[in-house]
């Protein structure tokens, strides 16, 4: 099909809202935008052109079914929508786009929907990923923090904000948080996924993230064989690239940049060869570990 700057994807009784920016994936390599639990295309902000001005690559987003203008999502969600997400539908968005090559950049849902794609799909066309803020698995701090934000949801000041982003907000929060509050989801793991990822990664996380610990950026580096590199921004929440919007466009830019290079697609700026982020690498052993709770 050919892109416009935004538009529709049909596939099948989904219709994916979109945005496209900068070179189209037959011109230059892309980079694929998967959002929040709560986002959308429109939650991303000026995130988006940022990015691509400061890589050159073509950078693409859409809204999953349940968010922004794209369909509504079935509920009540299974609590394995993530995977579904990562093994049905985002394969389905990658051919629809005639994807070439690239990364994918996910943010908390996004991001482990990311993690799930390249740890059970070996695409040769994905570079690396840039994960931000993601999810590995369930702490309880962060399920706490998943029914605060339902108490708001419920007694009005979220759900008016939603409204902005979201054709059907209620159907957006529950695509959500449904599956997050199941005491079921708790078992929710991806120790194995992690394990079999063959890519770079890049981990951008809020010091101060209010969903998840430190422990996700240290079972990433204890599980996977990939070089794993990690941003840690002071003062910063859940949403590095709205709360920390410079460090977080600098920290990956420059990780897509090298890998770019490193391909032969694309050329490193000065600036990021001055500046490179400092990798913290980590070797998963033979035997299989299991995360923390």
């Amino acid at each position: 099909m050919t892109l416009a700057d935004q538009g529709f994807l049909e596939l099948g009784r989904m219709r994916l809202e979109y945005r496209m920016i900068g070179p189209r994936p037959d011109a230059a390599p892309t980079l694929v935008l998967l959002h929040e639990g709560l986002g959308c295309v429109a939650g991303w902000g000026s995130f988006t052109q940022e990015l691509a001005a400061a890589t050159g690559a073509g950078v693409f987003a859409y809204s999953r079914a349940g968010y922004g203008n794209s369909s509504p999502a079935s509920l009540p969600r299974l609590l394995s929508f993530m995977h579904e997400e990562a093994l049905d539908v985002l394969p389905r968005v990658l051919d629809a786009i005639g994807f070439r090559r690239g990364l994918l950049v996910g943010h908390s849902d996004g991001a482990s929907i990311a993690a799930i794609y390249a740890g059970s799909i070996q695409d040769h066309r994905v570079r690396g990923l840039v994960l931000m803020a993601p999810h590995f698995f369930t702490e309880d701090m962060g399920i706490a923090e998943i029914a605060r934000t339902r108490t708001a949801f419920e007694t009005g000041p979220l759900r008016a904000k939603l409204a902005r982003w979201h054709a059907d907000p209620d159907n957006a929060f529950h695509a959500w948080c449904g599956p997050w509050l199941d005491p079921e989801f708790r078992k929710w793991d991806l120790s194995d996924e992690l394990a079999h990822i063959r890519v770079p990664v890049l981990i951008v996380q809020g010091e101060d993230d209010q969903y998840g610990t430190l422990r996700q950026i240290e079972v990433a580096q204890q599980e996977c064989y990939c070089p794993v590199d990690v941003a840690l921004l002071p003062k910063t929440r859940h949403a590095p690239h709205r709360e920390a919007p410079e460090a977080t466009l600098r920290a990956s830019s420059q990780f897509v940049n090298r890998l770019l290079h490193e391909h032969h697609e694309g050329e490193l700026t000065a600036e990021s060869r001055a500046l490179r982020i400092s990798p913290t690498v980590g070797r998963r052993n033979r035997e299989p570990q299991s995360s923390a709770r």
